[in-house]
């Protein structure tokens, strides 16, 4: 014989109807799958939608904002770091030897580094103003941009060149190497002429 439901069981029963639609709906809501999402491609357009955001930069700074804020500076303290100078009162042997003067030439070299990920960024523009007075022998702005945007492959693997030059320095700073680092210098100022030789004065006499 069935027994009569009390209005406190009635309740529980209501709760349980309402717990058994949150749950369906929930598993709904978290379903990998979207209505707009072709079949066998299931949750394709959540993960673009949360992948998109990651993917847009603001490009502020140009090229030229880049080398003269961040590249040019950052090369100038390890270039400057070592150096054998004969003067009237003999020879300077200049190399860090304190800990904070080789922790300013590591901050130097891990800035240069990282400048050179701000310089293959796709998108960037050479200068804010192509129309800019530029040096003798050089390429115009429009002319730099038109030769980087055509090859920009190139032009990454040249930033990576000038990359793998700053690790080269980070290197024998880390080991305290004076020597090795006035070798990565060499190289740092050669992967910045190569760049500069190939873009900005690709029709420059070579220097005899």
């Amino acid at each position: 014989m069935r027994l009569p439901q009390t209005h406190h069981t009635q309740k529980r029963a209501n709760r349980a109807l309402v717990v058994l639609a949150g749950v369906a709906l929930g598993l709904i809501a978290c379903s990998p799958g979207n209505p707009t999402d072709p079949p066998g491609k299931a949750g394709s357009g959540a993960v673009a939608q949360a992948a998109q955001p990651s993917e847009q930069y603001r490009l502020t700074a140009t090229v030229q904002d880049l080398m003269e804020g961040i590249i040019d500076p950052s090369a100038e303290v390890l270039w400057d770091s070592v150096a054998y100078i004969a003067t009237t009162q003999g020879i300077e042997d200049r190399q860090p030897r304190t800990d904070e003067e080789w922790k300013k030439v590591r901050n130097s070299a891990i800035t240069l580094i990282e400048g050179t990920n701000l310089l293959s960024m796709s998108g960037r523009k050479v200068s804010g103003d192509p129309g800019q007075p530029v040096g003798p022998g050089e390429l115009t702005q429009a002319q730099i941009q038109q030769r980087i945007d055509g090859s920009h492959a190139g032009f990454v693997q040249l930033a990576r060149n000038l990359q793998d030059a700053g690790l080269q320095a980070l290197a024998a700073i880390q080991a305290k190497d004076a020597a090795a680092l006035m070798d990565a210098g060499s190289r740092i100022d050669e992967a910045c002429e190569a760049c500069h030789v190939t873009y900005w004065y690709p029709n420059a006499q070579p220097l005899r």
